[in-house]
């Protein structure tokens, strides 16, 4: 796949960004370069890899789920930017 200038120009229209010609060359050559990585990529058989979650490989840590703070609903509640005792009033968004 090639991105050229063209493609560059109705994108940056497309988004709202406004760039001239020597920046959109030079992410079109950008763009490019990061495809014909892509399609490197492609290429490598990872059929017998498993997938990672991260590179570091360490377990969780795991600990006991316990309420840690007790009756502080009223100490949140002072946050609150109107008077009222059992809820935040907030403004209305939707209409």
């Amino acid at each position: 796949m090639t991105i050229d200038l063209k493609t560059v120009k109705h994108i940056s229209k497309l988004s709202r960004i406004s760039i001239d010609d020597n920046k959109a060359k030079k992410l079109s050559d950008d763009l490019n370069s990061i495809f014909k990585f892509i399609e490197k990529l492609e290429e490598l058989d990872t059929e017998k890899i498993e997938p990672l979650t991260s590179i570091a490989e360490t377990n969780l840590k795991l600990r006991k789920d316990e309420i840690k703070s007790k009756n502080i609903r009223e100490d949140i509640l002072k946050n609150s930017p109107e008077d009222n005792k059992d809820f935040f009033v907030v403004p209305k968004v939707v209409e």
